[in-house]
């Protein structure tokens, strides 16, 4: 069996994967009931090729609201329309739609969720991982803990999170406005203050506000003029603030465990990585964790890995965490600049620099996810194969995909499919959508799902 601590959208993912292979998997959530609270907003291009690889995509984005340009400040805009992939957007939806989604299918795979969990302890030898709840004991062969930046597993390991606070006594506020923004995502920052606006979709909106000029504590509460006086503030108006259902006050770090894997247990999501809300990459880069984690632990458990298959999540996934902690990292300081002389200097040099389409496409590409590959294995685009199928949707198996022409099915745990057009070249596809091996078609009687690592 495999333990999962933690049921938000990171979690969630991993035990959905996890049943479908056929593999034994509990997730423990310490909360009691599912929370319509949310922090994250937008799903990048990168993140809905993962969802539409388990055949979610398509309700969720049916639910959201589609923007093709990314605001950083001021008046520059990243353009994501010419991404290459079948979702050139970042889609505005709140995270906890993206939870039920990604819950109803764990559910009805077979994954075992078990609330008011509080998990107290871990344990670990050659063999197994024992958890600690009160009152109780379970055993594991292995654990993933995707339970948050105050994750009770990193901290029952005693794990290092260096880093540091980056934004301290940033504002959350659910409102109702009574003159909405004309954008769906309204953000702008105005060196001592900045305010993003977002919608929920049913008539209420989140707004994300922090102040330069009143930096307190966590605890202290946060009051509706404030909110009201921030945006204001930045954006010109308050867009008719009306009414509030829940207010709230949180710091931002920038911090990474050294090591996501640490003998039995994994850490995935905030528990490995935290970093600033700028870009909208932290539920993003938490399901990708997800994604490239899941099929080695089942390949692991139903004994089909390649000796060494584990460890190729670190390998593949922290150089990601820290290139996202460093690509936020520069938003958000670009952001807070102060005089107003470096602001014009960030204005004229971003709008020059994204004036050039090589810097465009490779910007679009790391917040959107589309542009980052692994070692020696890139990402793999959503060809079209005969039958009118794509590879995403033949990846909603959990197998990898071989693609060459000629016979199409299944053989040594491999879905077997054909391109559109005839070549010589064969390809074998990961379950997370990333290329295992490329080569001559004539080859492929050599290629095994264990073709990786």
């Amino acid at each position: 069996m495999i333990a999962i601590i933690g049921a938000g959208p990171t979690g969630l993912l991993l035990a959905g994967d996890l049943a479908r292979a056929g593999v034994p998997v509990t997730v423990y959530e310490r909360r009691t009931g599912a929370s319509n609270l949310t922090r994250a907003f937008g799903v990048h291009a990168r993140t809905l090729e993962v969802l539409d690889a388990r055949g979610l995509a398509d309700e969720i984005v049916a639910g959201g609201a589609r923007i093709g340009s990314l605001r950083l400040f001021d008046r520059i805009r990243l353009d994501l329309s010419t991404l290459p992939s079948r979702f050139p957007y970042l889609l505005i939806t709140p995270q906890y739609r993206v939870e039920q989604a990604l819950e109803r299918r764990a559910l009805e795979l077979g994954a075992r969720i078990v609330r008011g969990a509080e998990l107290t302890g871990v344990r670990q030898d050659d063999d197994r991982v024992t958890l600690e709840f009160p009152g109780r004991t379970e055993e594991a062969g292995y654990v993933v803990g995707a339970d948050g930046v105050h994750s009770a597993v990193r901290t029952a390991l005693r794990l290092p999170f260096p880093g540091r606070a980056v934004l301290t006594s940033i504002m959350l506020a659910d409102v109702r406005l009574a003159e909405p923004p004309d954008d769906v995502l309204a953000v702008n920052a105005v060196g001592d203050a900045f305010a993003m606006v977002a919608p929920f979709g049913d008539g209420w909106y989140r707004i994300f506000a922090w102040d330069r000029r009143h930096q307190v504590d966590d605890t202290v509460p946060v009051t509706l003029d404030e909110i009201r006086e921030v945006t204001r503030r930045v954006h010109g108006t308050d867009f008719g603030l009306t009414e509030s259902r829940w207010l709230s006050r949180f710091h931002s770090d920038e911090r990474q465990v050294p090591r996501y894997r640490n003998g039995r247990v994994f850490l995935a999501g905030d528990a490995a990585h935290v970093h600033s809300p700028a870009g909208g990459q932290g539920m993003n880069t938490g399901l990708q964790d997800a994604a490239n984690l899941s099929w080695k632990l089942a390949a692991t458990m139903t004994g089909e890995a390649a000796a060494g298959l584990l460890d190729t999540y670190q390998e593949e996934r922290h150089p990601v965490g820290r290139l996202v902690l460093r690509s936020s990292g520069a938003l958000i300081r670009m952001a807070m600049l102060r005089s107003r002389p470096a602001r014009f200097a960030r204005n004229a040099a971003g709008s020059a620099l994204l004036a050039l389409p090589a810097v465009t496409r490779r910007a679009a590409g790391v917040i959107s996810g589309i542009g980052i590959d692994y070692p020696g294995a890139p990402r793999a685009a959503d060809l079209p194969l005969r039958g009118g199928e794509r590879l995403y949707e033949a990846l909603r198996e959990g197998r990898h995909v071989l693609i060459t022409a000629g016979a199409v099915g299944h053989r040594d745990r491999l879905r077997v499919a054909a391109p559109m057009t005839d070549t010589d070249q064969a390809m074998l596809v990961r379950p997370d959508g990333y290329v295992a091996w490329r080569g001559p078609a004539a080859s492929v009687s050599t290629v095994t799902a264990c073709t990786v690592a």
